[in-house]
């Protein structure tokens, strides 16, 4: 069995106020704060990788986790905001993966909450999604079999 921590970006400024490049578009203040709290909120738990989307709100999020884990964020277009599903059940099926954090977006959050309401290992109306928040998601044989949601700092 292996375990994913599936983690939406934390909060952003506004993108209707932000002229340039999406992908450039960083934290707010706000959000500092949530990536900061997320070192304690994964403090329980053991992390062997950080796989982030390339955006700078992706990768500021989980900047302060990989410091005290002393891990490299590793960044992938898979995790990329519109990439998809696709992507991130890749991570899931890969059986040399464990104790992963996968920082993402909410499209891709909320595609996976949907495959696993589909797939019955979520209730319907488990659909949190908030900014800043973690999905830990089992997998084993490459297939979700678990999740549980971690509310966001």
């Amino acid at each position: 069995m292996s375990t994913f921590y599936v983690v939406r970006h934390a909060k952003a400024g506004s993108r209707s106020h932000w002229e340039d490049d999406d992908r450039k578009r960083p934290l707010s203040k706000s959000g500092f704060k949530q990536a900061e709290a997320l070192v304690s909120v994964m403090g329980p738990y053991a992390i062997s990788a950080i796989i982030s989307s390339p955006y700078v709100r992706c990768v500021q999020t989980v900047e302060p986790l990989a410091r005290a884990r002393r891990l490299a964020v590793q960044e992938t277009r898979q995790l990329a905001e519109g990439a998809g599903l696709k992507g991130a059940l890749r991570f899931l099926g890969d059986p040399n993966l464990d104790d992963v954090v996968l920082c993402t977006h909410g499209d891709v959050v909320q595609e996976l909450v949907e495959e696993l309401i589909r797939r019955r290992i979520l209730k319907a109306s488990q659909t949190e999604l908030d900014k800043g928040s973690t999905w830990v998601v089992e997998a084993e044989d490459g297939s979700p079999v678990g999740a549980r949601y971690i509310p966001a700092p």
